[in-house]
Protein backbone atom coordinates (compact mmCIF):
# COMPACT_ATOMS: atom_id res chain seq x y z
CA UNK A 1 0.00 0.00 0.00
CA UNK A 2 3.16 2.51 0.57
CA UNK A 3 4.33 3.00 -3.05
CA UNK A 4 8.18 4.19 -3.13
CA UNK A 5 8.86 6.14 -6.49
CA UNK A 6 12.44 5.94 -7.61
CA UNK A 7 12.32 7.03 -11.16
CA UNK A 8 12.62 11.09 -11.64
CA UNK A 9 10.43 12.58 -14.82
CA UNK A 10 7.76 15.04 -14.43
CA UNK A 11 5.04 15.73 -11.95
CA UNK A 12 2.31 16.58 -14.31
CA UNK A 13 2.11 15.03 -18.10
CA UNK A 14 0.85 16.94 -21.11
CA UNK A 15 -2.81 16.53 -19.86
CA UNK A 16 -2.43 17.86 -16.10
CA UNK A 17 -2.61 14.34 -15.04
CA UNK A 18 -0.06 13.23 -12.13
CA UNK A 19 2.44 10.80 -13.74
CA UNK A 20 3.40 8.50 -10.64
CA UNK A 21 1.64 8.74 -7.20
CA UNK A 22 3.06 7.77 -3.77
CA UNK A 23 6.29 9.18 -1.72
CA UNK A 24 10.24 9.40 -2.36
CA UNK A 25 13.40 10.16 0.31
CA UNK A 26 14.28 13.21 -2.37
CA UNK A 27 12.02 15.35 -4.93
CA UNK A 28 12.77 13.38 -7.59
CA UNK A 29 9.56 14.54 -9.68
CA UNK A 30 9.77 18.13 -11.76
CA UNK A 31 6.89 20.62 -10.52
CA UNK A 32 6.02 21.57 -13.68
CA UNK A 33 2.26 23.12 -12.46
CA UNK A 34 2.45 24.80 -16.00
CA UNK A 35 1.01 21.72 -17.41
CA UNK A 36 -1.95 21.77 -14.84
CA UNK A 37 -5.02 21.53 -16.36
CA UNK A 38 -8.54 21.83 -14.22
CA UNK A 39 -10.02 24.52 -15.80
CA UNK A 40 -11.12 25.32 -19.66
CA UNK A 41 -9.53 28.72 -19.65
CA UNK A 42 -5.86 28.08 -19.09
CA UNK A 43 -5.25 31.43 -18.07
CA UNK A 44 -7.43 30.91 -14.96
CA UNK A 45 -5.28 28.22 -13.31
CA UNK A 46 -3.22 30.14 -11.28
CA UNK A 47 -6.21 31.35 -9.03
CA UNK A 48 -6.41 27.86 -7.64
CA UNK A 49 -2.52 26.48 -7.76
CA UNK A 50 -1.12 27.09 -3.87
CA UNK A 51 2.54 27.21 -3.29
CA UNK A 52 4.33 27.71 -0.21
CA UNK A 53 7.84 27.51 1.82
CA UNK A 54 7.32 27.25 5.54
CA UNK A 55 10.47 27.25 7.89
CA UNK A 56 10.13 26.04 11.25
CA UNK A 57 13.52 26.48 13.87
CA UNK A 58 13.75 24.74 17.56
CA UNK A 59 16.39 26.91 19.81
CA UNK A 60 16.97 26.03 23.52
CA UNK A 61 14.88 29.43 24.33
CA UNK A 62 12.94 29.64 20.93
CA UNK A 63 10.74 28.09 18.31
CA UNK A 64 10.72 30.95 15.21
CA UNK A 65 9.02 30.36 12.06
CA UNK A 66 8.61 32.15 8.39
CA UNK A 67 6.65 32.08 5.62
CA UNK A 68 6.34 32.91 1.89
CA UNK A 69 2.81 31.34 0.16
CA UNK A 70 1.30 32.29 -2.77
CA UNK A 71 -2.11 31.37 -2.83
CA UNK A 72 -2.96 32.33 -6.35
CA UNK A 73 -5.22 35.13 -5.51
CA UNK A 74 -3.24 36.30 -2.56
CA UNK A 75 -0.37 35.87 -1.06
CA UNK A 76 0.39 34.97 2.91
CA UNK A 77 3.66 36.41 4.53
CA UNK A 78 3.91 35.80 8.34
CA UNK A 79 6.40 35.14 11.02
CA UNK A 80 6.11 34.20 14.66
CA UNK A 81 7.86 33.29 17.45
CA UNK A 82 7.26 31.49 20.80
CA UNK A 83 9.29 31.40 23.99
CA UNK A 84 9.56 28.42 25.78
CA UNK A 85 10.90 30.56 28.94
CA UNK A 86 7.78 33.05 29.28
CA UNK A 87 5.12 31.17 26.96
CA UNK A 88 5.10 34.22 24.95
CA UNK A 89 3.57 33.61 21.62
CA UNK A 90 3.58 36.96 19.07
CA UNK A 91 2.74 36.81 15.40
CA UNK A 92 2.37 39.01 12.31
CA UNK A 93 1.30 38.62 8.82
CA UNK A 94 0.92 40.10 4.94
CA UNK A 95 -1.61 39.50 3.13
CA UNK A 96 -0.51 40.48 -0.28
CA UNK A 97 -3.20 40.84 -3.34
CA UNK A 98 -2.44 38.58 -6.16
CA UNK A 99 0.62 37.55 -4.21
CA UNK A 100 2.49 40.60 -6.23
CA UNK A 101 6.27 40.56 -5.44
CA UNK A 102 6.30 37.18 -4.19
CA UNK A 103 9.00 35.28 -5.75
CA UNK A 104 8.92 30.74 -4.81
CA UNK A 105 11.15 28.48 -6.47
CA UNK A 106 10.09 25.75 -9.26
CA UNK A 107 11.54 22.98 -7.36
CA UNK A 108 12.38 22.21 -3.72
CA UNK A 109 16.72 21.70 -4.69
CA UNK A 110 17.83 25.24 -6.06
CA UNK A 111 16.66 28.28 -5.86
CA UNK A 112 15.33 31.41 -3.75
CA UNK A 113 12.62 32.36 -2.40
CA UNK A 114 11.97 36.05 -1.77
CA UNK A 115 9.09 38.91 -0.86
CA UNK A 116 10.23 42.38 0.51
CA UNK A 117 8.51 45.63 1.15
CA UNK A 118 9.52 48.42 2.97
CA UNK A 119 8.27 47.06 6.31
CA UNK A 120 9.44 43.56 6.16
CA UNK A 121 11.81 41.12 3.99
CA UNK A 122 11.81 37.52 4.02
CA UNK A 123 14.83 35.64 1.83
CA UNK A 124 15.39 32.39 2.02
CA UNK A 125 18.15 30.35 -0.88
CA UNK A 126 18.88 27.02 -1.21
CA UNK A 127 23.19 26.97 -0.96
CA UNK A 128 25.03 23.94 -1.82
CA UNK A 129 25.92 22.98 1.96
CA UNK A 130 22.17 23.78 3.00
CA UNK A 131 18.92 26.27 3.10
CA UNK A 132 19.93 29.65 4.05
CA UNK A 133 17.13 32.21 6.16
CA UNK A 134 17.11 35.35 6.19
CA UNK A 135 14.85 38.08 7.94
CA UNK A 136 14.15 41.07 8.57
CA UNK A 137 11.27 42.96 10.29
CA UNK A 138 11.88 46.41 12.52
CA UNK A 139 8.10 46.80 13.06
CA UNK A 140 7.06 43.17 14.71
CA UNK A 141 5.35 43.17 17.86
CA UNK A 142 5.04 47.17 18.60
CA UNK A 143 8.64 47.89 17.44
CA UNK A 144 10.50 45.08 19.64
CA UNK A 145 11.93 43.89 15.73
CA UNK A 146 13.11 40.40 15.18
CA UNK A 147 15.65 39.74 12.34
CA UNK A 148 17.26 36.26 11.87
CA UNK A 149 20.25 34.48 10.09
CA UNK A 150 20.14 31.14 9.89
CA UNK A 151 21.64 28.28 7.99
CA UNK A 152 19.72 24.83 8.05
CA UNK A 153 23.09 22.52 7.00
CA UNK A 154 21.47 19.75 4.60
CA UNK A 155 23.92 16.97 3.58
CA UNK A 156 23.04 15.46 -0.29
CA UNK A 157 22.45 12.32 1.47
CA UNK A 158 19.83 13.62 3.97
CA UNK A 159 16.81 12.23 3.14
CA UNK A 160 12.93 14.04 3.10
CA UNK A 161 9.58 12.68 3.30
CA UNK A 162 8.26 13.64 -0.30
CA UNK A 163 4.71 13.08 -1.06
CA UNK A 164 2.47 12.66 -4.52
CA UNK A 165 -1.11 12.03 -3.84
CA UNK A 166 -4.29 12.73 -6.05
CA UNK A 167 -7.24 14.62 -4.23
CA UNK A 168 -10.14 13.98 -6.31
CA UNK A 169 -10.25 13.53 -10.03
CA UNK A 170 -8.39 16.55 -11.50
CA UNK A 171 -6.23 18.20 -8.23
CA UNK A 172 -3.15 17.28 -6.57
CA UNK A 173 -0.71 17.84 -3.50
CA UNK A 174 2.99 17.45 -3.96
CA UNK A 175 4.76 18.01 -0.68
CA UNK A 176 7.95 17.63 0.46
CA UNK A 177 9.11 18.04 4.52
CA UNK A 178 12.66 17.84 5.44
CA UNK A 179 13.31 17.54 9.46
CA UNK A 180 16.30 17.34 11.57
CA UNK A 181 18.71 20.13 10.07
CA UNK A 182 21.27 21.34 12.67
CA UNK A 183 20.82 24.95 13.13
CA UNK A 184 23.47 27.48 13.05
CA UNK A 185 23.48 31.65 12.92
CA UNK A 186 21.85 34.65 14.98
CA UNK A 187 18.20 35.27 16.06
CA UNK A 188 17.33 39.07 17.14
CA UNK A 189 14.11 39.18 19.47
CA UNK A 190 13.40 42.93 21.01
CA UNK A 191 16.07 43.12 23.44
CA UNK A 192 17.85 39.52 23.24
CA UNK A 193 19.75 38.28 20.58
CA UNK A 194 20.25 34.09 20.86
CA UNK A 195 22.88 32.40 18.70
CA UNK A 196 22.38 29.42 17.44
CA UNK A 197 24.56 26.01 17.99
CA UNK A 198 24.07 22.85 15.59
CA UNK A 199 24.57 20.63 18.44
CA UNK A 200 21.40 21.65 20.30
CA UNK A 201 19.02 24.03 17.77
CA UNK A 202 17.29 22.22 14.75
CA UNK A 203 14.88 23.13 11.72
CA UNK A 204 12.93 22.11 9.15
CA UNK A 205 11.03 22.87 5.63
CA UNK A 206 7.69 22.09 4.77
CA UNK A 207 7.57 22.69 0.75
CA UNK A 208 3.89 22.86 -0.77
CA UNK A 209 2.99 22.94 -4.39
CA UNK A 210 -0.61 21.78 -5.43
CA UNK A 211 -4.04 22.99 -6.50
CA UNK A 212 -6.90 21.56 -3.25
CA UNK A 213 -10.69 21.46 -3.32
CA UNK A 214 -11.56 25.16 -2.18
CA UNK A 215 -13.02 23.34 1.43
CA UNK A 216 -10.00 21.70 3.27
CA UNK A 217 -9.03 19.65 6.21
CA UNK A 218 -6.30 18.29 7.50
CA UNK A 219 -4.14 17.39 10.93
CA UNK A 220 -0.15 17.58 10.58
CA UNK A 221 2.27 16.48 13.41
CA UNK A 222 6.21 17.13 13.22
CA UNK A 223 8.80 17.79 15.77
CA UNK A 224 13.16 17.05 15.14
CA UNK A 225 15.56 16.89 18.37
CA UNK A 226 17.81 14.54 19.66
CA UNK A 227 18.13 11.13 21.40
CA UNK A 228 19.74 10.61 24.60
CA UNK A 229 22.58 8.57 22.60
CA UNK A 230 22.70 11.62 20.43
CA UNK A 231 21.26 10.40 17.58
CA UNK A 232 18.82 13.08 15.71
CA UNK A 233 14.98 11.97 15.62
CA UNK A 234 12.27 12.98 14.02
CA UNK A 235 8.84 12.90 13.43
CA UNK A 236 6.11 13.75 10.69
CA UNK A 237 2.72 12.71 10.48
CA UNK A 238 -0.37 13.68 8.40
CA UNK A 239 -3.66 13.00 7.58
CA UNK A 240 -7.16 14.46 6.08
CA UNK A 241 -7.06 15.76 2.90
CA UNK A 242 -6.61 13.27 -0.91
CA UNK A 243 -6.15 10.09 -1.85
CA UNK A 244 -3.96 7.99 0.52
CA UNK A 245 -4.21 4.52 -0.98
CA UNK A 246 -0.59 4.56 -2.78
CA UNK A 247 1.24 5.99 0.02
CA UNK A 248 1.07 8.41 3.13
CA UNK A 249 3.42 11.08 4.72
CA UNK A 250 4.49 9.39 7.82
CA UNK A 251 7.38 8.85 8.98
CA UNK A 252 9.93 8.61 12.34
CA UNK A 253 13.01 10.37 10.66
CA UNK A 254 16.84 8.14 12.48
CA UNK A 255 19.87 10.03 11.94
CA UNK A 256 18.36 11.35 8.53
CA UNK A 257 17.11 8.27 7.50
CA UNK A 258 13.31 7.84 6.67
CA UNK A 259 11.66 5.09 8.70
CA UNK A 260 8.22 4.74 6.81
CA UNK A 261 4.56 4.30 8.42
CA UNK A 262 1.39 3.67 7.01
CA UNK A 263 -1.80 4.90 8.80
CA UNK A 264 -1.63 6.89 11.59
CA UNK A 265 -4.34 7.25 13.70
CA UNK A 266 -4.19 11.45 15.80
CA UNK A 267 -6.85 10.34 18.39
CA UNK A 268 -7.12 13.64 19.74
CA UNK A 269 -10.25 16.03 21.35
CA UNK A 270 -11.57 18.89 18.64
CA UNK A 271 -12.38 22.39 20.72
CA UNK A 272 -10.74 20.72 23.71
CA UNK A 273 -7.27 20.90 21.99
CA UNK A 274 -4.97 21.44 25.06
CA UNK A 275 -5.80 17.43 25.82
CA UNK A 276 -3.13 14.96 25.04
CA UNK A 277 -2.97 13.78 22.28
CA UNK A 278 -2.71 10.00 21.25
CA UNK A 279 -0.64 8.55 18.19
CA UNK A 280 -0.76 5.24 17.19
CA UNK A 281 -0.11 3.24 13.64
CA UNK A 282 -1.92 0.13 11.81
CA UNK A 283 1.20 -2.25 11.97
CA UNK A 284 1.99 -1.77 16.05
CA UNK A 285 4.95 0.47 15.00
CA UNK A 286 4.11 3.70 16.95
CA UNK A 287 2.56 4.70 20.55
CA UNK A 288 3.37 8.33 21.14
CA UNK A 289 1.56 10.26 23.95
CA UNK A 290 1.82 14.26 22.67
CA UNK A 291 1.46 16.34 25.95
CA UNK A 292 0.39 20.19 24.39
CA UNK A 293 1.54 23.02 26.79
CA UNK A 294 0.49 26.03 24.02
CA UNK A 295 -1.33 26.89 21.69
CA UNK A 296 -1.59 28.48 18.53
CA UNK A 297 -4.81 29.90 17.17
CA UNK A 298 -4.02 31.66 13.50
CA UNK A 299 -7.23 32.68 11.85
CA UNK A 300 -7.96 34.75 8.56
CA UNK A 301 -11.38 35.73 7.01
CA UNK A 302 -10.51 37.79 4.18
CA UNK A 303 -13.98 36.47 1.94
CA UNK A 304 -12.67 33.75 -0.78
CA UNK A 305 -10.22 33.22 1.70
CA UNK A 306 -11.09 31.55 5.16
CA UNK A 307 -8.96 29.49 7.68
CA UNK A 308 -8.59 28.62 10.88
CA UNK A 309 -5.50 26.87 12.42
CA UNK A 310 -4.95 25.36 15.75
CA UNK A 311 -1.22 24.83 16.39
CA UNK A 312 -0.42 23.01 19.40
CA UNK A 313 3.44 23.08 21.01
CA UNK A 314 4.04 20.26 23.30
CA UNK A 315 6.17 17.12 24.12
CA UNK A 316 6.26 13.59 22.49
CA UNK A 317 6.70 10.51 24.39
CA UNK A 318 6.46 6.85 23.95
CA UNK A 319 8.33 4.48 21.34
CA UNK A 320 8.62 4.36 17.25
CA UNK A 321 9.77 1.46 15.67
CA UNK A 322 12.42 1.74 13.29
CA UNK A 323 12.41 -0.34 9.73
CA UNK A 324 14.54 -2.62 11.16
CA UNK A 325 13.25 -3.39 14.33
CA UNK A 326 14.90 -1.11 16.38
CA UNK A 327 12.59 0.16 19.50
CA UNK A 328 13.27 4.21 19.76
CA UNK A 329 12.02 5.34 22.77
CA UNK A 330 11.25 9.18 22.79
CA UNK A 331 11.03 11.35 25.83
CA UNK A 332 10.00 15.21 26.09
CA UNK A 333 10.65 15.55 22.59
CA UNK A 334 9.51 19.11 21.82
CA UNK A 335 6.86 19.31 18.71
CA UNK A 336 3.72 20.16 17.12
CA UNK A 337 0.82 19.23 16.09
CA UNK A 338 -2.31 20.87 14.35
CA UNK A 339 -5.89 21.07 13.55
CA UNK A 340 -6.10 23.24 9.78
CA UNK A 341 -9.50 23.70 8.59
CA UNK A 342 -9.79 26.13 5.36
CA UNK A 343 -11.64 27.83 2.25
CA UNK A 344 -9.02 28.81 0.20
Amino acid sequence: MQTELSQKGQLLDAHGKLVQVGWSRQQLLDCNLEDAHFYRVRGLQRFRIKRWDYYAIFTRRYFFSATIADLGYAGNIFVYILDFTTNELHEEGIVVPLSSGIRLPRNSEAGESIFANKHVRLHFRVQRDGRHIEVSWPGFHASRGISASITLRQQPEHESMTIVIPIGKKRFYYNRKINCLRAEGSLHYGDTQEVLSPDACMGSLDWGRGVWEYKSFWNWASASGFLADGRTVGLNLGRGFGDLAAATENCLVLNGKIHKLAHVEFDYSPGNFLQPWRFTDDEDRMNLVFTPFKERLAKTNLGIINSEVHQMFGKYSGRVTSDVGESIEINDLIGFAEEHQARW
